[in-house]
């Protein structure tokens, strides 16, 4: 089983018609790669807090049909996060957010996951909002240290954190000493302001960083460095993008455990299952018949 652990909230994403009209759709970065390592027929479990009211229940749903398993969620009365994206012309998103008082922030920290635990993935908002962000902490803390792989993706949303400084310490000192596999984009890296050889160093055994249009590149703390070309597709929006090649990262990796990683097709899976995604509004990641 692998275990996505983060926030799920409601993006209400812009629709050409009627103008100003927003659509509320499933969202967040854990909630996307959860729903997209379900669809790509993963044994999957979703890790979080999520609201009981109404987006809550759709939130959910949305799960529970691409079979991930909810035995892990905790809930509470409190609203469902919003996120409100902006598009720009080449379909790339910013977000605002609506977090106070929401549900996904109070999450607290689980017994031990299963022992038939492969992965965990963590990212996005819940690596920020306390105080469920120390609880995602020690949860990623206390996985590795039993051997399961652990995959980070710290996906910056910029408006979210009150001090770069303070979350780029956390980031390079409390986190990546834990993680096994690092992803981010080009904007992440140069938010975060290291270098992929410095992230190696602190702990994880690969680094892959998405360039959109340009494709992906994996570096390995052995030296090793692979790259896989973007697929060419009409994109509508990036959103959900990123989650996507997540869950195709972890599909891939957690499928011949112990045994050598094929670089070279583990991002070309990644790329593609990314590239359908970028044809649909929202984060409606492909289902494995699709790829």
């Amino acid at each position: 089983m692998i275990v996505v652990g983060g926030e799920a909230l409601i993006d209400l994403v812009p629709v050409a018609l009627p103008p100003g009209a927003l659509l509320p759709r499933p969202g967040g970065g854990p909630y996307n790669t959860a729903l997209a390592l379900g669809r790509l027929g993963a044994e999957v479990a979703f890790c979080s807090r999520v609201s009981s009211d109404g987006f809550g229940e759709s939130l959910l749903a949305g799960l529970r049909a691409a079979g991930v398993d909810l035995s892990l969620v905790q809930r509470g009365p409190e609203p469902t996060t919003l996120a409100v994206p902006s598009l720009a012309p080449d379909g790339s998103a910013s977000y605002g957010f609506y977090v106070e008082g929401t549900a996904d922030r109070l999450f607290t920290l689980p017994p031990a996951l299963p022992d038939g635990v492969r992965a965990l993935a963590l990212g996005t908002c819940s690596l920020v909002l306390e105080p469920g962000a120390s609880a995602y902490e020690a949860l990623l803390r206390r996985e590795s240290r039993r051997g399961v792989l652990t995959l980070l993706d710290p996906n910056i949303r910029p408006a979210l954190i009150a001090d770069p400084a303070a979350y780029r310490a956390r980031f390079l000192e409390r986190l990546l000493p834990h993680t096994s596999v690092l992803k981010l984009s080009e904007e992440d890296a140069a938010w975060l302001g290291g270098r992929v050889d410095d992230w190696l160093a602190a702990g994880p055994s690969a680094v892959v960083l998405t360039r959109g249009a340009a494709g992906l590149t994996v570096r390995t703390r052995e030296g090793g460095e692979h790259s896989a070309a973007a697929r060419p597709v009409t994109v509508v929006d990036t959103i959900g993008a990123g989650d996507t090649v997540n869950a195709a990262l972890l599909h891939r990796l957690t499928a011949r455990p112990g045994g050598p990683v094929d670089w070279p097709e583990v991002l070309a899976h990644a790329a593609h299952a990314a590239a359908l995604t970028c044809t649909r509004t929202g984060a409606e990641p492909p289902y494995a018949s699709e790829l």
